[in-house]
């Protein structure tokens, strides 16, 4: 058995480093595509292919996607 396996520490993936942040739809785009703005200001445009989330929803952000929906939106 090899003890050495890659374990998630903090908020980070091992697979990419990259890091999971909340952020809440501010804009619909095409595509599955979205503007989402973090609790610092900052905007990103993401994918949302993977949730069906709206305007004013709280979304889980990773590595260019929204991979959750979470509670505190518009809903």
């Amino acid at each position: 058995m090899n003890d050495d396996k890659e374990v998630c520490r903090e908020d980070l993936c091992v697979t990419c480093a990259d890091l999971t942040v909340p952020g809440k739809v501010v804009y619909l785009l095409p595509d599955d595509m979205a503007v989402v703005r973090g609790d610092d200001g900052h905007t990103w445009e993401v994918s949302i292919a993977l949730v069906t989330a709206e305007v004013g929803d709280v979304v889980l952000l990773h590595a260019g996607e929204a991979i959750a929906l979470l509670p505190g939106g518009a809903r």
